[in-house]
Formats: C-alpha cells, sequence, structure tokens
C-alpha cells in the first residue's frame, strides 16, 4: 500500500460483504479498473453502475472509492431513444469518491462489438458504445453507422436482416413484415434493390432472392 495525503493509504482490494446479490469467491473481490454496481438512494431504482478508479483506507479504517460513473440513456440529457439497447450504457466524465460498502457487486460492460457476439446476455452484462459529458450532452464518438431505411443506429435488442444485393441491415417492420415473417425467409433482398436491379421473387422469399440472416440477436438469449 502506499501513503497518500492526511494519513490515506492506497488500497489494492475491497471485499464485498453483506450484500444482496448472489456472488461468491473472486467475485467479491472488487479492483481497481472493475465495474461495479452500486446501491442507489432510493431502493425502488436500478443500482448506479461504474468504473473503479482509486481505492483508499481513511484514518478510520474506511474504504472509500473512487469512481466514474455510467449513465444510462435515461439519464442523459437527450433520454433513452429507440436504438438504445436495454442494457446501454454511457461512460461519463462524472467522477464521485463513494464509500465502498455501498458497493453491492461486480458487473461487466462490454464494448459494443463484443456485447453483439455474447451468446447469452446475463443480468451482470452491459455495453457501452458512447462517451458523454454530463455538463453539456454531447458524446464521443457524434456519429455512428446508421442502417435500414429509418437510417437509426443499430440496437442490438431488436432483429434485423441483411439484403444480399446491397449488404444494408433492415428491421422487418420498416419492411412491412412482422418478425415472425422474416424469421420464416430464406431468402432477402429489400425493395430498392428489386427496383434498381429487377430482382425476381422466388419461393420462401422476401422482394426477390437473398439470404437471410438475423443480425445478432437470435443468437443471444438473456438469462
Amino acid at each position: 500500500m502506499a501513503k497518500t495525503k492526511q494519513g490515506k493509504r492506497d488500497v489494492d482490494s475491497y471485499t464485498i460483504s453483506g450484500t444482496s446479490y448472489t456472488i461468491s469467491g473472486t467475485n467479491k473481490v472488487v479492483r481497481v479498473g472493475d465495474c461495479v454496481l452500486m446501491r442507489p438512494v432510493d431502493s425502488d431504482n436500478q443500482p448506479y453502475v461504474a468504473r473503479v478508479e482509486k481505492m483508499e483506507l481513511d484514518g478510520r479504517g474506511s474504504v472509500r472509492v473512487r469512481v466514474r460513473w455510467y449513465y444510462r440513456p435515461e439519464e442523459s440529457k437527450g433520454g433513452r431513444r429507440q436504438f438504445h439497447g436495454a442494457k446501454e450504457l454511457f461512460l461519463s466524465d462524472h467522477f464521485d469518491m463513494q464509500s465502498a460498502n455501498t458497493i453491492e457487486g461486480k458487473c461487466v460492460v462490454h464494448s459494443f462489438k463484443n456485447y453483439t457476439k455474447l451468446d447469452n446476455v446475463g443480468p451482470e452484462d452491459f455495453f457501452c458504445r458512447f462517451e458523454y459529458k454530463a455538463a453539456t450532452g454531447a458524446f464521443t464518438p457524434d456519429r455512428v453507422a446508421v442502417y435500414c431505411k429509418c437510417e437509426m443506429p443499430y440496437n442490438p435488442d431488436d432483429l434485423m436482416v441483411q439484403c444480399d444485393d446491397c449488404k444494408d441491415w433492415f428491421h422487418p417492420s420498416c419492411m412491412s413484415m412482422t418478425i415472425e415473417q422474416a424469421k420464416k425467409l430464406d431468402h432477402f433482398v429489400c425493395s430498392d434493390c428489386v427496383k434498381e436491379n429487377g430482382a425476381k421473387r422466388p419461393s420462401h422469399a422476401y422482394a426477390g432472392s437473398t439470404k437471410y440472416e438475423p443480425k445478432a440477436e437470435s443468437k443471444r438469449q438473456r438469462r
């Protein structure tokens, strides 16, 4: 442990005790760099999510943690939008010192790419694709790829189908299809490609000859 100002000492880890979460073994041990769930002021609210930046032991033997908060979309100035996933978080520039005994458990905040590759999404899994400035409401990056006729960023909770001609992804609803119809497709070509290329519509297909591929959602299940 290294000495700090006012008799405080940096500590390497903190062991969670008396939590409402079922955790055991190494999952109880929090270290700098870990993402954690922190007890909200109102017990009816969801736990806060933060990344531990530093831990220190004060002169009274209490451990305090410096955290960098993740914001949920509904906590941002723009609010939750259609393309925000249910498990999406924004890494903010908001830092705080908190008592370590408010830590309820550990969690994992994945990159957006890694999250979309998960076979199963558990309650401890979240993802982040934006950094957020709490004072101004600005996001980094300020632009991301958009898909479909609605030109919306990808929501990993939504099923999408890919057109083999243009390789773009589409929401079934934007293509006048139900989810059930989309799941039964063997092939798919979007309406714009049909008009441009004059593609013919084979049996078991929508609009033309294309392979059906759900974008990630069908291979991931919540647990």
